[in-house]
């Protein structure tokens, strides 16, 4: 996840596309680590979780044989859900205090830099399906895409269901000293069918929209490198390169081109990712299909 209201330049991108030789900044070190610790917790409670939720299939026996019995699947589970607890509340710390940094927390509920849905958002959506349609010409999209939005606040929304529920399910006789009992049987349910809704909605809308894409087949790298080709800028974000100059803030953000290296290794990372998250989608439909 990267901050509503700091520095660097957000969107769709390719950190190894060719452009005319510049390159700027639009992740910064620390939440290129958020993003990367946040996906690989949430791959592992995936591929530990699900053995639970088709215990009568045979690739569940062999899922959880790999993690060394259902003791290490659990603990795998526990370690990796309280990783990404610990990576929600520090983004969620970080936003506030970039927010008082700037001297108005108003920069997190509005303007480019805030992930709040506003009119624009609405008038996007709306022109960008004419544009589907060959109806019109392709929006112009600021910092934020509408999906970029969406994506983001459907992992609070899963943090708060899932993770209060998972935290419930973790620590059942605390919880029980003031909730009726039936009300951790609902939890379980509750964090079961959520987790499902989230791994489908994580390995199927948003891979395709941050690497699927015909544009980004097969993968954006930005979120590994940190940097965004000037031509990428112009292409699909001419609002906020447009703001980015007429504040005198573009030059600031001006950095090198990503290295061999890093572009390897976003590949490499990137790639394990998408092969774990497109195996989990797979045995999740033949789980419930068959």
């Amino acid at each position: 996840m990267s901050s509503p209201s700091g520095a660097t330049l957000t969107g769709a991108g390719s950190g190894s596309s060719a452009g005319s030789g510049r390159y700027y900044r639009r992740f910064a070190p620390l939440e290129r680590i958020m993003h990367a610790v946040l996906m690989f917790t949430f791959i592992g409670c995936a591929l530990s979780g699900l053995p639970l939720l088709f215990p009568d299939h045979g690739w569940a026996e062999v899922l959880v044989r790999l993690f060394g019995g259902f003791r290490g699947a659990g603990l795998l589970h526990r370690v990796c859900a309280a990783l990404m607890i610990i990576i929600f509340v520090g983004h969620v710390f970080r936003v506030l205090y970039r927010g008082l940094g700037s001297g108005s927390l108003l920069t997190i509920l509005w303007g480019p830099d805030s992930m709040v849905p506003q009119g624009k958002d609405i008038a996007d959506i709306y022109n960008h399906f004419k544009w589907f349609l060959g109806r019109g010409p392709r929006p112009p999209f600021d910092r934020y895409t509408y999906w970029e939005k969406f994506d983001y606040w459907a992992v609070f929304w899963g943090m708060f269901i899932i993770g209060g529920s998972g935290l419930m399910l973790w620590f059942p006789i605390f919880f029980s000293q003031f909730l009726p009992g039936w009300v951790l049987n609902i939890t379980s349910l509750v964090h079961g069918e959520e987790a499902l809704l989230a791994v489908g909605f994580i390995f199927t809308i948003h891979f395709f929209n941050g690497h699927l894409r015909p544009e980004k087949f097969p993968m954006d790298l930005v979120i590994f490198t940190g940097r965004l080709s000037e031509h990428e800028l112009i292409e699909e974000r001419p609002v906020e390169r447009a703001r980015l100059v007429r504040e005198g803030r573009l030059a600031m953000l001006e950095t090198t081109p990503p290295s061999a290296a890093s572009i390897a290794f976003g590949r490499v990372v990137g790639g394990t990712a998408l092969v774990l998250g497109i195996v989990t989608i797979v045995l999740i439909f033949y789980g419930t299909l068959s």
